[in-house]
């Protein structure tokens, strides 16, 4: 047995050479995808003006493609497991391109119903994140995954850049361009993709039947307990993200116009892309379950400051950015505690489930705050309750948690 360990010690280490680039080329193709996902809730206002919808119509319209972004990403991630990120990287962003340009056409002659058509098409482009977790857990070992989906997991920029470019293509470009120059930049990501990923040494396919796969994943305790978790932390940045364009521009009128409010957004995004390797980095160090129960102390916290509906400047904003930032702590933690608590050949299908549990946290908070919007008084504070309830929840959830930094260490 010792002749047979020896070689394949020795050679582990050589055959994970380049690693860390081959994860950052992960993450630029996820920024895209989010990028593509994220197309709507920028401009908003533009399909809310144009076609003189009513506050459940936007919130049905925001909610569509985070929903099958959600639920798409078990069958993503299933399915990378099997074939590989190569190819589903490819498949993912490339069958995005004509979501994109359907999106651009329901805008172009005002049709509600097929702009909810192609929302529902364009939630394909935000399965890309479960392609990407299994990717990056296999090109570091177990003690570094917190730091390997981390990184990866700043892919999540894309929404920042969602939130900055989009307003400011669509002035510059105009409505039909910004999509054509998209749509464009999903193709060409595809082809970087194609000819320069590889997938690491370590990982092999996986021909399980997706069904069984994922029921296996269901069976798990950690599966379900992180799907919670990361149902509020990631949720959550999903639904403010989405929601946040409107809701600043709802409450604070005078102050937020649609630009201003996409660069609000876009700086949320990017304090909650920063904190997320962070998050991961000091799961490794800590344990995960330390900084889960931070990140949710702080949501929470935030959450009900926010609710108060303070004047717009200084500390609106550092309230909304140190939520973010609690948001992708969060983040960074929960898939940290994934790795060392899942069986190596179920980590790709348990991703799968805990991210489109994530993304469908984030489906019913805008629903929610549209549902829950006191026309009169001009307040979002019952729906900014909600979170504050769950989160509190969550909290006490976590806290009764078995840790896993023994087995991380």
């Amino acid at each position: 047995m010792s002749t047979n360990s020896a070689p394949s010690s020795a050679t582990a280490q050589p055959e994970l050479r380049g690693q860390f680039p081959q994860v950052l080329l992960a993450t630029l193709a996820s920024a895209v995808g989010f990028w593509a996902w994220m197309l709507i809730a920028p401009i908003q206002k533009y399909y809310s003006e144009g076609m003189n919808l009513s506050e459940g119509q936007i919130s049905l319209m925001l909610a569509t493609p985070v929903l099958v972004g959600a639920l798409g990403r078990i069958v993503t991630g299933a399915l990378t497991d099997r074939f590989g990120a190569r190819k589903m990287f490819t498949v993912v962003l490339l069958a995005s391109v004509p979501a994109v340009l359907l999106v651009a056409l329901a805008g172009t002659i005002g049709s509600f119903v097929l702009l909810i058509v192609a929302g529902t098409l364009l939630g394909i482009a935000g399965t890309i994140f479960a392609v990407g977790v299994p990717f990056s857990s296999a090109w570091y070992e177990p003690k570094r995954r917190g730091f390997a989906n981390g990184v990866f997991g700043m892919g999540m920029i894309g929404t920042a850049v969602s939130a900055f470019f989009t307003p400011r293509l669509l002035s510059g470009l105009g409505y039909f361009g910004t999509h054509l120059f998209i749509a464009g930049l999903l193709v060409a990501m595809a082809a970087l993709v194609w000819f320069f990923l590889r997938e690491s040494p370590a990982w092999t396919p996986n021909a399980q039947p997706l069904v069984p796969k994922v029921m296996g994943a269901l069976k798990l305790p950690i599966t379900w307990q992180m799907s919670f978790l990361y149902g509020i932390v990631f949720g959550g940045f999903v639904a403010f993200s989405t929601f946040l364009p409107k809701y600043l521009t709802t409450i604070y009128p005078d102050q937020v116009d649609p630009v201003g409010a996409g660069t609000r957004t876009a700086l949320f995004a990017v304090a909650a892309v920063i904190a997320r390797p962070i998050g991961g980095v000091l799961a490794d160090k800590f344990g995960p379950k330390v900084i889960a129960l931070i990140s949710l102390a702080g949501i929470v916290s935030l959450a009900y400051i926010v609710g108060q509906q303070p004047e717009e400047g200084i500390l609106t904003g550092t309230v909304f950015i140190l939520m973010a930032s609690a948001m992708g702590l969060g983040m960074g933690a929960v898939f940290a505690w994934i790795g060392p608590s899942t069986p190596p050949e179920k980590v790709g299908a348990v991703s799968g489930v805990v991210a489109a549990a994530g993304g469908l946290g984030g489906y019913f908070p805008p629903l929610a705050m549209g549902a829950t919007y006191h026309a009169e008084t001009n307040s979002y504070a019952l729906g900014l309750w909600l979170l504050v309830l769950v989160g509190t929840f969550a909290l006490v959830v976590a806290g009764m948690l078995r840790g896993s930094r023994d087995k991380a260490a």
